[in-house]
């Protein structure tokens, strides 16, 4: 977990991230106004107690709601202590953490929980960090974008190398407007196939809604794997290999390329009969059977792609 920092109101406040939520240092705001202690004094006021135990049960399917009976009826009285470790380990609690270590640990909440503790020290210090936390986030989203938009470019430079091999090889004298266009629609879709496991007019027909064309919205490890198939196809292309051959080898880059962009585990290569779990995009879980993930697994023996290069070379 990376640590990411804010300053709000002159202190730098932590963030981390955990299972894709941002969590923020509990104590770090606290020592703005005292110490740490002034957590355990939060999480011991029973307003607290039933504001935790109604978000644990609407984001925590694993939230143990008969302890937590048991933790609110003590709620109030002047024994009761309440710790991050107490309320996790009777609970099973996610929303509030401890996290070990002499940078960067010490107590972190879900951000919902943390501005709840904010608003607590100081309704003031709330809203200032409400507004660097959106200031942080808009940053990371413009950074992404950014990297989304390279990636694009490069994937447009690396397809004009792509069309110059298909036009130095692929097309034999004297191709009409038609047939040229047809060759350049088949390579395009045949990298396509390979990364998306769909072509283009396949895509539009599952999309009627959307504007532009399924690289349009891709993501960016999406096209980093786009850029290097253009490359790779254009030099199987002067090889001499066959498009059925070229696009079992490009299939094959594609799924080790996302793989260790992605950390997925190995996936089976185009022409395999039925596999036994598929992995739906942008998540690490099996689904038996899925559709939805750009790794879909064909046997394109008759494709239109290879249909369309057929009756291009025939005429």
């Amino acid at each position: 977990m990376g640590i990411k920092r804010i300053t709000v109101q002159g202190k730098d406040v932590s963030i981390i991230e955990k299972g894709n939520a941002d969590y923020i240092s509990l104590g770090d705001m606290a020592r703005k106004f005292g110490d740490e202690l002034l957590v355990y004094a939060w999480m011991r006021n029973r307003n607290t107690v039933e504001f935790l135990g109604i978000w644990e049960r609407l984001n925590n399917p694993d939230f143990n709601p008969i302890e937590f009976d048991r933790v609110k009826k003590e709620a109030g009285l002047n024994s009761f202590t309440l710790s991050p470790k107490k309320w996790r380990e009777a609970t099973g609690a996610i929303g509030v953490i401890s996290r070990a270590g002499r940078y960067g640990g010490g107590i972190f909440a879900h951000k919902d929980i943390a501005f709840e503790f904010a608003a607590w020290l100081s309704p003031e210090f709330k809203l200032y960090l409400i507004k660097e936390f959106q200031r942080l986030k808009e940053a990371e989203a413009e950074r992404l974008k950014t990297g989304w938009d390279v990636q694009r470019a490069l994937a447009k430079v690396n397809y004009r190398i792509h069309t110059d091999a298909i036009k130095e090889v692929l097309l034999p004298p004297r191709l009409g407007h038609a047939q040229i266009e047809a060759v350049y629609a088949s390579e395009a879709d045949l990298l396509n196939v390979a990364l998306f496991g769909r072509t283009a007019a396949q895509w539009r027909q599952e999309n009627p809604a959307r504007q532009g064309n399924m690289r349009d919205y891709a993501t960016v490890d999406q096209l980093v794997v786009l850029s290097n198939l253009e490359s790779v196809n254009s030099v199987l292309i002067r090889q001499g290999l066959t498009q059925s051959q070229r696009l079992r080898q490009l299939n094959a880059t594609a799924i080790a390329q996302m793989h260790s962009l992605l950390g997925l585990p190995a996936v089976r290569r185009l022409g395999t009969k039925e596999p036994e779990a598929k992995y739906t995009a942008g998540s690490n879980r099996k689904s038996k059977g899925s559709n939805s993930t750009p790794y879909q697994y064909f046997n394109y023996g008759e494709s239109a792609i290879f249909r369309t290069v057929r009756r291009v070379h025939e005429n």
